[in-house]
């Protein structure tokens, strides 16, 4: 997989992010995309081949690590990390077009025209796109941990397990290749997922909060306009 080409797209929503989307993006790059590709992915390599179990019977052990490996960690985390960014090209997406419509619009009404004060602030339909994806995160990082939680029962990987599946002769005895360090990965996966949500969840209620207050604000103003307006109308 080429991250560095993630990276690049990922550096155009960046633009647009707050602070917590800045710190999102560092966490992501540095803390998980660079961890799973210089160490995670060498410790999960030889995961099949390690493999052992008691017996010499042909099938049973590759049986036996399909029943207990679904789907491996390193394939998982591979799909978290594409399903968790691409949110954010929504983002970059909006701009474009927001960018787009003020190319014709200047073209239409003449260069010093503008249909927008800034295609990439974040109000009206950008606002609730950039919401939007946030969310998407959120349920995206929650859901790949439920589902890594689901497939092997908890987040630490035993040293055996007893596989009773045809065609294996009777219930025998697997060990997994190097359990301590692959857990130790695991739960560094799985605490930088869930500092990335609670990031999620600070910048959608700083959003929120900020929408809020903005509206507050609008509300107060637009009375005092009204006022000054209609002691202008008096005067005159």
């Amino acid at each position: 997989m080429d991250w560095k080409s993630l990276e690049g797209l990922l550096s155009g929503a960046n633009k647009y992010s707050t602070i917590f989307g800045r710190i999102w993006l560092s966490i992501v790059f540095v803390f998980r995309v660079m961890v799973f590709v210089v160490a995670a992915e060498r410790v999960w390599s030889d995961d099949q081949a390690n493999f052992d179990c008691d017996t010499r019977q042909p099938g049973c052990k590759n049986v036996c690590y399909n029943h207990f490996f679904p789907v491996s960690h390193i394939r998982l985390w591979s799909l978290q990390l594409i399903f968790v960014t691409c949110p954010s090209f929504l983002v970059v997406l909006h701009v474009a077009y927001r960018e787009e419509r003020e190319r014709k619009y200047r073209i239409k009404y003449g260069e010093h025209a503008r249909l927008y004060d800034n295609t990439g602030q974040k109000h009206g339909g950008l606002w609730w796109t950039y919401l939007l994806s946030l969310l998407f995160k959120t349920a995206i990082e929650l859901g790949f941990l439920y589902l890594l939680h689901l497939m092997y029962d908890s987040f630490k990987l035993p040293r055996r397990v007893k596989c009773g599946v045809s065609p294996c002769p009777n219930v025998v005895d697997c060990y997994v290749a190097r359990p301590t360090e692959k857990t130790v990965f695991t739960y560094f996966m799985v605490a930088a997922s869930m500092v990335c949500v609670v990031l999620n969840l600070c910048e959608i209620f700083y959003l929120i909060t900020v929408r809020l207050l903005m509206m507050k604000r609008q509300g107060t103003a637009r009375p005092a306009s009204k006022r000054i307006i209609s002691e202008k109308k008096d005067l005159m």
